[in-house]
């Protein structure tokens, strides 16, 4: 893999990796009928990932890269079923309410950490902390007040539900730190995969959908990846703090693209919305100027 030392070329490295993720919601919004076919979108994303991932790894690491399995153990597995729950919970949420909702309760992600952290990890959260932990809630409450229509008690709640799973595949690395990361992403493809056919099987689906549906499934794979690789070049470098901000970009990007006119969505966020997603973004800012001093850095392999 290349390595990149240079403290700004990692920051344009991760902000490009974040304006990748952020074409995932516009993705999904061109997917005909997304709301009847979420498993054949799952199946298809996990494979795209699981083998995306799979030759990254090869290339980089050469056929010691099967190894890694066998490092996985129960930090890994747990890891990699919360994050592919996160991936099945989030076209769930994005198909039931706006973008701007999925992507406003993932970025409340550093706070659930935080608190799974120190539900099983015995972290410390400090009085700021909690402070900022309080703010994002009140913004998560305010958008509840969203229940009808697209904006969908449902929706709000499926996106808590993916923040919750992304949350266990970040608290699973802290628990057991020599955990491969990436072979615990392609666990949580594989999982995607697996679950989302035996779905299919049960409710006598096909395993396919229609030729567009199909690429733009494989598309969303193939970006996740894409972010995944450039994230991993960057995030070596990059203290957790400034990593905080930075992830905003794909939550900004995600609303932006979506609700651009010219791009075909035109979706407008509601007033309960914006006024939610101040208060995420106010909590998150607060968030990574408290813990400035942590040069923690998170870096995948």
């Amino acid at each position: 893999m290349l390595h990149i030392k240079d403290h700004r070329s990692a920051i344009t490295i991760i902000l490009l990796a974040g304006l990748f993720w952020s074409f995932g919601p516009y993705v999904v919004r061109h997917i005909e009928q997304a709301e009847t076919v979420p498993w054949q979108y799952l199946f298809t994303r996990g494979i795209v990932i699981f083998i995306l991932l799979n030759l990254f790894l090869f290339f980089d690491e050469g056929k010691d890269f099967i190894k890694n399995y066998l490092k996985i153990g129960i930090a890994g597995v747990i890891g990699g079923v919360g994050l592919g729950t996160a991936m099945i919970t989030f076209i769930w949420s994005i198909t039931s309410t706006t973008a701007a909702i999925t992507l406003l309760c993932l970025a409340a992600m550093p706070f659930i950490t935080a608190l799974l952290g120190f539900l099983f990890l015995k972290e410390e959260i400090s009085a700021n902390v909690w402070i900022a932990i309080i703010i994002a809630s009140i913004g998560i409450f305010i958008m509840a007040f969203e229940t009808t229509g697209k904006n969908s008690l449902e929706g709000l709640l499926f996106g808590l539900a993916s923040a919750i799973g992304f949350s266990v595949f970040s608290v699973s690395l802290r628990w057991k730190k020599d955990t491969p990361k990436f072979t615990t992403v392609a666990i949580a493809g594989m999982f995607c995969t697996i679950f989302s056919l035996i779905m299919l099987i049960i409710q006598d689906q096909s395993f396919l959908s229609s030729n567009k549906n199909q690429a733009l499934f494989s598309l969303h794979g193939t970006i996740v990846c894409l972010g995944l690789i450039l994230y991993s070049m960057g995030s070596k470098v990059i203290p957790a703090a400034e990593l905080t901000l930075l992830s905003l970009t794909e939550v900004i990007g995600g609303i932006f693209w979506v609700w651009l006119p010219i791009l075909g969505i035109n979706e407008v966020p509601t007033s309960n919305t914006i006024i939610g997603g101040f208060l995420i973004f106010m909590s998150i800012i607060y968030y990574s100027l408290i813990i400035q001093g942590n040069r923690r850095f998170i870096g995948l392999n």
